[in-house]
């Protein structure tokens, strides 16, 4: 997308995935990229039963979610020593820089998230934690 368009409402209709640096793949939505965003991305998440992310975090900004369908869990914290479970109908916060593994516990069941982030580039701020990974080869709340 230009930067020198004239600023507009944009509508976007999904029509195309990314994989993420995260190890997700993630449908396109509002962001830099697609809308010309300055402040926000916002794209939809399915985890497939048993999938997991990459330990990262997004560094200067946040990351709000809704769970729309399914259950989800994620470890989080400085050494990802923290973990909570994320219901259908809940909203998470993550504070910029925190770093998190989100994956699905349902061996059977994907979950469907609303995720959306100050960055307005879809991978940007994303920072791998490779070290954290290797704690989790096998993730078991």
């Amino acid at each position: 997308m230009s930067t020198n368009s004239p600023k507009s409402c944009r509508l976007i209709r999904p029509s195309r995935q990314y994989h993420g640096k995260q190890g997700f793949d993630y449908g396109e939505a509002i962001s830099a990229e697609s809308a010309g965003a300055e402040s926000i991305c916002m794209h939809i998440l399915t985890i497939p039963p048993g999938g997991k992310a990459k330990a990262h975090l997004h560094e200067s900004h946040e990351t709000a979610i809704y769970m729309l369908r399914g259950q989800s869990a994620m470890w989080f914290g400085e050494q990802l020593e923290q973990h909570m479970q994320i219901e259908e109908g809940d909203f998470l916060y993550i504070p910029a820089g925190m770093p998190h593994l989100p994956y699905n516990p349902s061996d059977a069941d994907s979950c469907t998230a609303i995720i959306a982030r100050t960055d307005p580039n879809e991978q940007e701020s994303v920072m791998l934690l490779p070290h954290l990974d290797a704690k989790f080869k096998r993730i078991q709340p």
